[in-house]
């Protein structure tokens, strides 16, 4: 079930013309997970709902909603006796699909926007082009612990990020500018986290309505 109505002017950008309410919602059901995503692009308040059973992967959701300026809700239920990985791979790309069926034709957005965030001492960088091009370069150090909590791999961090960007249609990349003080090990904790800021900064940005006519591409459509 997905929504797409009009408000009425008075919550229209701009006086008296009415916007598209950007909402999708996503029921993805496999003999491995069964997950609803439900999302709002304009509430910018970050309401958020989530629980998938891995509780590093609902903390980083949390950043996505909450520093997206996104209504996030989501649901998922998992193969976890087995590992996380089925639960982190099917929730983003359930979620990736409500972002791109929220975005709808992409009239009026800005496209394009980028974020740089600082966690202590790590430093993080995510760049966002709502393209219609699915594509992601994802950078961090090598030498991360393989676990943050009892079931976040932290090999994940890549894949979760290439298949939001795949089925969201975006050109995303990631890069940990910063990760450790000289002569420290990174804190897997922080350097995952900042990245996952940087992205719910450098999407909101991005999916912004700034109230440009048309679709933001010489080719009209995106």
């Amino acid at each position: 079930m997905t929504g797409r109505s009009l408000r009425p002017p008075s919550e229209s950008c701009d006086e008296g013309m009415a916007v598209m309410s950007r909402t999708a919602v996503i029921e993805r059901t496999t003999g491995e997970t069964k997950v609803h995503v439900a999302v709002d692009l304009d509430s910018r308040a970050g309401h958020v709902d989530i629980a998938t059973g891995v509780g590093f992967f609902d903390h980083m959701l949390h950043q996505v909603g909450k520093h997206g300026g996104i209504d996030l809700t989501v649901r998922t239920e998992g193969d976890l006796h087995i590992d996380a990985h089925h639960t982190m791979e099917d929730t983003a790309i359930a979620l990736g699909a409500a972002l791109a069926e929220a975005l709808g034709d992409k009239v009026g957005i800005r496209r394009y926007a980028d974020a740089s965030v600082p966690l202590d001492e790590v430093l993080a960088r995510a760049v966002v082009d709502v393209s219609g091009r699915p594509y992601a370069v994802h950078e961090e150090p090598l030498d991360l612990a393989p676990t943050i909590g009892p079931d976040y791999p932290t090999s994940m961090t890549r894949h979760i990020f290439e298949s939001l960007a795949h089925h969201a249609r975006i050109t995303l990349h990631v890069s940990v500018l910063r990760a450790a003080n000289p002569g420290q090990r990174p804190d897997a904790h922080h350097v995952v986290e900042a990245q996952f800021k940087a992205f719910a900064r450098a999407l909101r940005g991005a999916i912004t309505l700034d109230g440009s006519a048309g679709v933001p591409s010489t080719k009209g459509v995106l």
